[in-house]
């Protein structure tokens, strides 16, 4: 491990606490509230994220030397959901942070290790060029039957995470980080920046978290929410932290919870901050 590696590593860390911190994100923890999750709080989701620096490094350290997904990457990542659930006495706080973030960190400390700028495109290309076949093949295996992929894809016929991961990560790349430069190039703060992204994801994706706790109505339910919130400016029209708190009410009564469009936050803004361009 190298000292870019820790400090990649401590980047990502640093993102999925500002992801955390946001509020008031529809059903998600944070430091008003629990959301939708009865199992998990701000102080506990807080300790995970620390949790997850050193499997954090380790992923960087194998990214950078080009290792493989099925050998490296997956038991990394393995390791890290048992520190996670280690630190949560068994709360599954970030199983899908780990899986998206740690795809992302490894791309981004490969892509340094090249003569050229380490821009969003490079990054891109570096999960296809390294990893992208695996995660085809894993996304075709689609989990096992009793895990949330797997339940999601036998239940919906979606693939959530695992699909998006196989395509390089179309939602970071392709939604996130423009809605992320819209809001900054308007002067939001961090905070309704990071807002005004997560609504962009929620209207783009087909989240793993809302698809097993809510199935295809929730998914739907989701992603108009969000169509609707953008469709009346966002977080760049006033008014916009109410109109966003009462859907995080309604989403608190359907006990539903976009986690995989949060996970997907804190990678645009890790990418955001480590990339040129």
């Amino acid at each position: 491990m190298t000292a870019a590696d820790r400090a990649l590593a401590a980047a990502a860390v640093a993102a999925l606490h500002d992801e955390l911190s946001a509020y008031p994100k529809p059903g998600l923890v944070s430091p008003i509230d629990s959301g939708a999750h009865a199992d998990m709080d701000f102080a506990l989701m807080s300790r995970s994220a620390d949790a997850l620096l050193q499997p954090l490094t380790l992923l960087a350290a194998a990214g950078r030397e080009g290792r493989s997904f099925e050998e490296a990457l997956m038991p990394l990542g393995i390791d890290a959901e048992r520190r996670m659930l280690a630190a949560t006495g068994g709360v599954n706080t970030h199983r899908g942070a780990i899986f998206s973030m740690g795809l992302i960190v490894a791309a981004i400390a490969r892509t340094g290790t090249f003569d050229a700028p380490v821009t969003p495109d490079a990054v891109r290309a570096a999960l296809r060029r390294e990893w992208g076949e695996a995660l085809e093949a894993h996304a075709a295996r689609g989990g096992s039957a009793a895990s949330h992929g797997g339940l999601v894809r036998r239940r919906t016929g979606r693939d959530g995470a695992r699909r998006e991961a196989a395509l390089a990560f179309p939602a970071i790349f392709e939604v996130g980080l423009p809605a992320l430069r819209r809001a900054e190039q308007a002067g939001l703060d961090g905070n309704a920046s990071c807002i005004h992204t997560l609504f962009a994801l929620m209207e783009a994706v087909d989240d793993t978290t809302v698809l097993y706790r809510g199935g295809l109505d929730g998914s739907a339910f989701v992603r108009e929410a969000a169509a609707s919130f953008l469709a009346d400016g966002g977080c760049l029209t006033a008014g916009w932290h109410d109109r966003a708190e009462r859907l995080h009410r309604a989403f608190i009564a359907r006990n539903v919870s976009a986690g995989g469009s949060a996970d997907l936050l804190a990678c645009t803004l890790l990418v955001a901050r480590r990339c040129d361009g």
